[in-house]
């Protein structure tokens, strides 16, 4: 790790209740794709780390699964997920969206919040949807019972007031060294990236009727004799009826799958891919710690 003098470093971590918006604005701060988008709540498992390096600086974001109550072992593994950031950064953002009306949901991490040391900012997002006059009220209200050291209103899909947003966050960065090289973007190793793309095209294609019950394990990525990277990945479902729903038929959605998947994992590797898609049943995997062992969600990981 290299140290510069005056270079500034530090961690943050995003955290907010389902779908306001924090994958958006990680791959907007970051420049890339590099955490998965979804209209559907709870699309962030694991925790994405997205790095900006700059001249001066090197931030490492935390792109936390959205905040909600537990019902399966896979939801209690996605919460204990996200409080584990709140101790090991240096600045938390906790994004709302001024769309929506303020919630149980967004009160469970204010309490949360409220103890906590760390420095705190209210991310306002989706400034574009509301009337400036409104966005006072928003503010109001979450600032007249709760402290925080900044409050930025921003658009993330738009990118208004994001840049400006950078700049107080480095304010509030310590001097430190450069934990990753200038070109990297993600901590995360390719393979659990690509199960993540392929994941993403499942929830955007299959909407309700595939619900949360479905992960992406990728077995092997190996260049093959036509100098394309093979990919072979393997959708878990936890019903026949789910299987049959992604396969589509005469194959069909397991096609568009591969297909859209195929696009952005070309894009991130800068290489030429031939994916291979395989679906299969195991049943209640969500409530067994086994299968969320083997299929990446692993508990010491945040114990």
């Amino acid at each position: 790790m290299n140290k510069k003098e005056g270079f500034k470093s530090g961690f943050v971590s995003i955290i907010g209740r389902p779908n306001v918006g924090k994958s958006t604005l990680l791959n907007r701060i970051v420049g890339q794709k590099v955490a998965i988008m979804s209209d559907v709540p709870q699309t962030t498992r694991n925790k994405i780390q997205g790095v900006v390096t700059s001249d001066d600086s090197q931030i490492v974001f935390i792109d936390t699964p959205g905040i909600h109550k537990p019902q399966t072992r896979l939801n209690d593994f996605m919460l204990k997920s996200a409080y584990s950031t709140f101790n090991e950064v240096d600045l938390v953002l906790f994004m709302v969206n001024a769309a929506e009306k303020r919630g149980a949901g967004d009160n469970f991490i204010l309490e949360k919040l409220k103890n906590l040391r760390t420095p705190k900012f209210l991310i306002i997002n989706k400034i574009d949807q509301v009337k400036p006059e409104e966005l006072l009220k928003i503010i109001m209200d979450y600032t007249s019972d709760n402290e925080f050291n900044e409050v930025v209103p921003i658009s993330a899909i738009q990118g208004n007031n994001v840049d400006e947003m950078m700049i107080t966050i480095k304010k509030y960065m310590p001097e430190g060294p450069q934990f990753y090289p200038d070109d990297q973007v993600t901590d995360h190793p390719e393979y659990f990236v690509v199960s993540e793309f392929i994941r993403e095209k499942i929830l955007q294609l299959t909407k309700e009727e595939v619900p949360h019950s479905v992960a992406v394990v990728v077995e092997s990525m190996k260049r093959n004799e036509d100098d394309k990277v093979h990919v072979h990945a393997t959708i878990i479902v936890d019903r026949v009826s789910q299987k049959g729903i992604i396969i589509g038929k005469g194959g069909k959605m397991l096609k568009e799958i591969g297909v859209r998947a195929r696009r952005d994992i070309e894009a991130m590797l800068g290489d030429k891919i031939y994916l291979e898609l395989w679906v299969k049943v195991q049943k209640d995997w969500r409530d067994k710690q086994s299968y969320l062992q083997d299929y990446g969600y692993r508990q010491k990981d945040y114990d």
